[in-house]
């Protein structure tokens, strides 16, 4: 069975005598370094001399260098998955660190000495800070790559229990899991989810639908993220009852008429080529190169044409529409 960490599995304790350092002060490290700093743990803030840099001393923080992150016993480091392996981090046998995703490590890109411990908020940064402070916490995903000193995990859940991290409770698994979730959520999830979206856009228009309605139904009027919050809610049983009879029938009664398409071995090869660490050399390589092909396709899927098309959307309906 999976394992599920609560507050009660934490021992703050085990945190006693150790040095804390949160290396990045970008979006998910702030609010770690706040939301420790907040639960009584003083907390040393490693930043470039930039504006992050000011941004830490203006909250607080005395800002130390990142060569001074090795005198650090427990050190959460909190920049992009590929900046990782490439910090001049010198970590001791006796020490901690700790991964905010699993990626560097489930595809054997960072392996410092010490235990190296994974606290994944599933959560954006900012709401790490704002569900803190809501006293709600938020759920993580907690992992072990090495514990080589017998204190990793302890320390990894003391960690995450005052970041606010087992209030909802913590989903055991390893850093290569986390990353193949996270990761098959955007290549092989998101591209589904766009394939069908821009299907129904076309048949809804064949039928005269308005281009502005379809995309208010997809997006813009906020149902279907409000769907999503009961059916976390209540469970997909009790959300079910909000919708009328005719809703019901229709969703259940439709259930299978597209299983014929081969969407399963599709995502099976997306997801196999994550989990065996092919992606994670394409995206090596793709950015070694300084990152050419995404920059194209970003020109072709979400350049200028089509956000000027959101753009006006949005200046017609919504919150933000100009009347």
């Amino acid at each position: 069975m999976t394992t599920i960490y609560y507050e009660s599995d934490a021992d703050p304790s085990s945190l006693d005598g150790q040095r804390v350092g949160v290396v990045g002060y970008g979006n998910q490290g702030r609010c770690w370094a706040l939301n420790l700093r907040d639960s009584g743990i003083d907390v040393s803030v490693h930043v470039r001399r930039d504006e992050t840099r000011e941004q830490a001393e203006a909250d607080g923080f005395a800002a130390r260098d990142l060569d001074e992150a090795t005198d650090t016993d427990v050190l959460c480091i909190l920049v992009p998955d590929d900046v990782i392996p490439h910090l001049p981090l010198s970590r001791r046998d006796d020490s901690l660190t700790i991964i905010a995703s699993g990626y560097s490590a489930g595809f054997g890109r960072f392996a410092p000495a010490g235990d190296l411990g994974m606290i994944a908020p599933r959560m954006l940064g900012p709401e790490v800070r704002r569900c803190y402070e809501e006293g709600v916490g938020f759920i993580t995903a907690i992992g072990m790559q090495t514990d080589a000193t017998g204190t990793g995990l302890s320390r990894t859940l003391a960690i995450a229990k005052a970041m606010g991290g087992l209030k909802q409770g913590g989903i055991g698994m390893t850093p290569h899991q986390e990353a193949v979730l996270d990761l098959g959520v955007e290549q092989v999830l998101s591209p589904a989810l766009s394939f069908v979206n821009e299907n129904f856009v076309r048949v809804m228009s064949e039928h005269g639908i308005p281009f502005e309605a379809i995309l208010c139904e997809l997006f813009y009027s906020g149902e279907v993220e409000r769907s999503y919050r009961l059916l976390r809610e209540v469970g997909y049983v009790g959300q079910f009852g909000f919708h009328s009879p005719a809703s019901q029938y229709g969703q259940l009664s439709r259930r299978g008429r597209f299983n014929h398409l081969e969407a399963l071995d599709v995502m099976r090869e997306l997801t196999d080529a994550i989990a065996n660490g092919a992606f994670a050399d394409e995206w090596d390589a793709e950015a070694a190169q300084g990152m050419p092909t995404l920059e194209a396709l970003k020109e072709r899927h979400a350049g200028e044409i089509v956000a000027s098309v959101f753009e006006n959307l949005q200046s017609a309906l919504g919150p933000n529409a100009k009347r």
